[in-house]
């Protein structure tokens, strides 16, 4: 978690500029990639008979196919 404040808006600027610099250099000292925000967008390529399928599983259920690959995919992680 990156965190900042300040009282002014150069102050709120620079405490965010240092905060992440200072995450950065935590994340170098560690050996880890930073964390990166998703953007919540999976392209995926799936057999069209699978599409099909779930397609009709998701109907049947009374969703959208985004709508329950999303549930299936939140039960797995």
């Amino acid at each position: 978690m990156i965190t900042f404040e300040g009282e002014t808006f150069a102050e709120v600027e620079k405490a965010f500029h240092d905060s992440i610099d200072d995450y950065l250099a935590f994340c170098a000292a560690r050996g880890e990639a930073p964390d990166r925000p998703y953007s919540g967008r999976i392209r995926l390529r799936v057999d069209p008979e699978i599409h099909r399928r779930a397609a009709k599983r998701a109907r049947a259920e009374g969703l959208s196919l985004n709508q329950w690959i999303a549930r299936r995919i939140e039960t797995a992680a």
